[in-house]
């Protein structure tokens, strides 16, 4: 399953899966949202971020992990 707002770029922190277009990992706002954070709070931190983007951590977490 593709997902359209998540990349793998070894040559973007270091091969880790990120919000396309950024540098934060999923791996980090999955964790945001493990810790009880809302998503707005998770945007407030990292502004480029939208509420899709959030979604699609999740749905690759769901997919991929």
């Amino acid at each position: 399953m593709t997902h359209d707002r998540i990349e793998t770029n070894p040559a973007v922190m270091g091969g880790k899966p990120v919000i396309r277009g950024t540098r934060v990992p999923v791996e980090i706002v999955l964790r945001k949202l493990g810790a009880g954070m809302t998503a707005d709070a998770i945007i407030g931190d990292h502004p480029r971020l939208t509420r899709e983007d959030i979604c699609a951590a999740q749905a690759f977490a769901a997919d991929y992990l």
